[in-house]
C-alpha cells in the first residue's frame, strides 16, 4: 500500500456519527491497521496470507525454541516417578565365571622309616565354571520408596507448573512482539511522511525567502527540522528491525502481512478483587511453589525412613563345574533362600543431620510459596493499572490529536497573514506529530497489557485464547512411562 493511498482511505472515512476531527484522530488506527503492508515492503516476504495474532501465536505455541525445552524437561522428570518405584521392585542378576586352574595339593602321608614326615602331592589342571542367579525383593523399607514416589510425583506437577509458566511467557512475549512490529511500523510510517512534509515545506519556505516574504532564519529553522525528522526516522527504522528480529525469534516468521489485533480483555474478571481470587489459586508460580512445598514435605518423611527397619527376601541358585580344586568333572548346585531384617541402631548422626536439613528446606519451601502468591498479588495489581492506564492514554491521545491537527490547521492559517512565523508552524507540526505517535503507542499498550493482564492470573495459555494448534497435554508422556518396568526407548521412539 503507497502512501498516497493511505491518505485516500483515511480521507475515506466516514464523519458522520462522531465528526470529522475524530475522523482525523483515526489516522493512528490507520497506520496501525497499515503496518503489515510497509513491512512487506521493507522485508522479504515469505507467503501471501496475512498473519493475524492468533496465528503467530500458534506459530510461537508449536515451535518456540524455550517452550519445547521445556516440553522436554517436562518429559524427563516424569522419568523421576518409576526411578523412585523401582526401590520396590525385585532385583535380579546373573554372573558367570570361567578359566583354566592349576592346583597342586600336598598332603601330609605319614613317617618314612626314620621317622621323619612324609608328605604325598598332587597337580590338577581343570577349568572350573559355573554360573549364579540372584533375586532380591524388599518388603519394606520404613516407607521410602511410597515417600519417594510421591515426591517425584510432585516434582512432576511442579515442573509442569513451571512449563504453563514458560508458555504463559512464550504467549506474552509472542503478543508484545507483534504488537511492536505494528507499532514501530506505524511510527516510521509517520515519521516517513513527516520528512516529506518537511521536504516540501523547505521549498515554500526557500521560495518565500528568494521574493523577500522570510528571512534566512525562517530557512535555517525549517532546514534543522528536515535534518531532525531524517534522524528520528532512521532511529524509527532500526527500532522496526530490532522488533521484526524478536517477532522472529519467538514467532520462527517474518512479519510479513500483520493484521489488527484486538484486546482480550473479554476474557479478564470483571473486578480486580476477583482477578486476584483467581490468580492465587491458578497461577503457575504459585502452583509450581505449592508443589515444591508438598516434595520437601516428602522428603522429611523420605529421610525420616532411614531409621526404620527393611525386610528383604533373597534367593540365590548355583551350578558350579570342575570347582572342587579344579578337579575334572566334579559338579556342584547350590540353591538358598535368604531372609534379611535390618534394625538401624546408630551410623554415626547423618541420618539424623539429613532429617533436619530436609526440615529446614520444607520451611524454606511453604516461604517460597509465600513469596510467589505475594509476587502473583503484584503482578496482577500492576498489570490491571498497566491496562486502566493504556484505555485512559488512548482516549487523552485522541483528544490531543484532534487538538493538535486543529491547533497545525490555525496555525498555518495565522502564518499566512504574518501573525505567526515559521518555528510556529514547525513546532505545531511537531506537536500533531507527537500525538499522533503517542495514540499509536496507546493503542499498542493496551493490547500488551490486556495479554499481561490474563497472565498475570494464570489464564494466558492456547486452549482460553483458542488458538488452532494441538494442546500439548503432559499427562500423556507420564502415563506412558510411570508403570515401565523395562526398556529404554522413549514414547516419541527415541
Amino acid at each position: 500500500m503507497s502512501w498516497a493511498a493511505m491518505r485516500d482511505l483515511r480521507a475515506r472515512i466516514p464523519a458522520s456519527g462522531y465528526g470529522a476531527s475524530a475522523r482525523r484522530a483515526s489516522w493512528a488506527i490507520i497506520a496501525m491497521g497499515a503496518a503489515a503492508c510497509v513491512c512487506a515492503s521493507s522485508f522479504t516476504a515469505q507467503s501471501a496470507r496475512a498473519e493475524t495474532m492468533f496465528s503467530a501465536l500458534a506459530r510461537a505455541y508449536d515451535g518456540n525454541p524455550d517452550l519445547n525445552q521445556q516440553r522436554a524437561n517436562v518429559r524427563a522428570r516424569d522419568e523421576d516417578a518409576p526411578k523412585a518405584a523401582a526401590g520396590m521392585r525385585p532385583k535380579a542378576s546373573a554372573s558367570l565365571n570361567g578359566g583354566p586352574q592349576n592346583s597342586r595339593i600336598r598332603l601330609p602321608a605319614g613317617r618314612d622309616p626314620l621317622g621323619r614326615r612324609s608328605f604325598s602331592t598332587d597337580q590338577f589342571l581343570g577349568e572350573p565354571r559355573g554360573a549364579i542367579f540372584n533375586l532380591t525383593q524388599t518388603l519394606y523399607d520404613g516407607g521410602r520408596t511410597g515417600n519417594l514416589v510421591r515426591q517425584a510425583e510432585s516434582g512432576v506437577f511442579a515442573a509442569r507448573a513451571t512449563m504453563r509458566l514458560a508458555e504463559q511467557t512464550t504467549l506474552q512475549n509472542g503478543a508484545t512482539a507483534y504488537m511492536n512490529v505494528l507499532r514501530d511500523t506505524a511510527v516510521l510510517a509517520l515519521r516517513k511522511n513527516n520528512i516529506a512534509v518537511l521536504e516540501q515545506q523547505l521549498r515554500q519556505t526557500r521560495d518565500r525567502f528568494d521574493v523577500g516574504e522570510v528571512t534566512r532564519t525562517d530557512v535555517a529553522q525549517s532546514e534543522a527540522s528536515l535534518a531532525q525528522a531524517r534522524s528520528e526516522f532512521y532511529a524509527a527504522r532500526a527500532l522496526l528491525e530490532t522488533s521484526v528480529a524478536n517477532f522472529r525469534q519467538i514467532t520462527g516468521i517474518e512479519p510479513t502481512r500483520l493484521e489488527p489485533a484486538q484486546s482480550i480483555e473479554k476474557l479478564l474478571p470483571k473486578s480486580l478483587a476477583e482477578a486476584i481470587d483467581i490468580a492465587m489459586v491458578e497461577h503457575p508460580g504459585v502452583v509450581a511453589a505449592l508443589h515444591q512445598a508438598d516434595a520437601a514435605e516428602l522428603a522429611v518423611k523420605v529421610a525420616e525412613g532411614a531409621l526404620l527397619p527393611t525386610v528383604a527376601v533373597s534367593g540365590q541358585v548355583s551350578q558350579q563345574y570342575d570347582s572342587f580344586l579344579g578337579s575334572p568333572g566334579t559338579r556342584q548346585f547350590s540353591a538358598q533362600a535368604i531372609g534379611t531384617a535390618n534394625f538401624p541402631i546408630y551410623q554415626g548422626g547423618a541420618e539424623y543431620a539429613s532429617i533436619r536439613q530436609a526440615k529446614e528446606q520444607a520451611g524454606q519451601a511453604r516461604l517460597n510459596a509465600d513469596l510467589q502468591r505475594d509476587l502473583a498479588r503484584v503482578g496482577v495489581v500492576s498489570s490491571f493499572a498497566q491496562l486502566e492506564t493504556a484505555k485512559a492514554s488512548i482516549v487523552s491521545g485522541q483528544a490531543a490529536a484532534r487538538a493538535a491537527e486543529i491547533a497545525l490547521q490555525g496555525v498555518r492559517e495565522e502564518a499566512k497573514v504574518g501573525q505567526r512565523t515559521t518555528l510556529d508552524v514547525l513546532n505545531a507540526r511537531h506537536a500533531l506529530l507527537n500525538a499522533r505517535v503517542n495514540l499509536i503507542v496507546a493503542q499498542r499498550d493496551r493490547i500488551v497489557a490486556s495479554y499481561a493482564a490474563l497472565a498475570s492470573i494464570g489464564r494466558l495459555s492456547a486452549a482460553e485464547l483458542g488458538l488452532d494448534v494441538a494442546t500439548y497435554d503432559p499427562t500423556v508422556h507420564f502415563e506412558q512411562v510411570r508403570d515401565n518396568w523395562i526398556g529404554v526407548d522413549t514414547p516419541g521412539g527415541r
